[in-house]
């Protein structure tokens, strides 16, 4: 692990890991400002960890116009990549597993050949194949494939269809940190509203997810008893799930 991590495990209350679009980037303007009040307020005690399908260029651009507060760390490209935020670094424990377990792109590429409703995503960030969908049952057909040639896959949204490295999602990557860094998995708040979200989930990390999740994220959620449905949308929704859980 690089010695430039900002983030000290022993003096967390705990630590926000979430998902950007529709949940910490979603609800109201005002809803948005109080939450990062509240993190940028107390960021020498609440950890902060994006967790995000988008890629690290994307994110930084984010921070840089301080659209968002600045997190301790970056798990993008759908749990592919993980950088810290001072030199936007790899941690390369956790890339070195990531890496050794990616079957290739070319490999993933000539396996969707067979499946030409897929349209490829111009995504340039991870160890990752990302698509287009229309049709969930054609989608799901292309998922087997890849599954049984030695890939991840997963879909979120009705739209995104991702191709990853096997045991590779955004709630395997978060669980590998946590153990890297040492931070207290009881006080872990996850949070999100796709698909790609449930394997946060998964986890059994004290988990929110906010009202306006996707209903295909929220018909998995009966099984899973670590996760709060929040009724106030994005922002808000965490806030609340922060309460609930009695975090700070």
């Amino acid at each position: 692990m690089r010695a430039s991590l900002n983030l000290n495990p022993s003096k967390l209350r705990f630590t926000l890991a979430t998902d950007l679009d529709g949940t910490f980037l979603g609800g109201t303007d005002e809803e948005r400002k109080q939450l990062y009040r509240f993190l940028e307020d107390n960021k020498d005690l609440i950890g902060l960890i994006f967790v995000t399908g988008r890629d690290i260029p994307f994110v930084k651009n984010l921070i840089d116009t301080k659209e968002v507060p600045k997190p301790d760390l970056i798990i993008g490209d759908v749990g592919t990549t993980v950088v810290e935020t001072n030199a936007y670094e790899p941690l390369k424990e956790i890339q070195d597993w990531i890496d050794s377990l990616w079957s290739g792109e070319e490999k993933a590429r000539e396996l969707m050949q067979a499946h030409p409703h897929l349209k490829e995503q111009e995504i340039y960030g991870g160890k990752r194949v990302s698509y287009f969908y229309s049709e969930e049952d054609k989608a799901r057909a292309a998922a087997r494939d890849a599954i049984a040639a030695g890939y991840d896959a997963i879909f979120s949204a009705n739209l995104y269809f991702d191709i990853l490295p096997k045991g590779v999602k955004k709630g395997p990557t978060l669980l590998k940190l946590i153990e890297l860094i040492g931070l207290n998995s009881d006080t872990v708040l996850t949070a999100g509203d796709t698909l790609n979200d449930l394997s946060l989930f998964e986890t059994g990390l004290k988990s929110v997810a906010v009202g306006n999740s996707e209903p295909l994220l929220r018909d998995e959620l009966d099984r899973l008893e670590n996760v709060y449905l929040a009724k106030g949308h994005g922002a808000a929704g965490i806030e609340e799930s922060i309460h609930h859980f009695n975090l700070f």
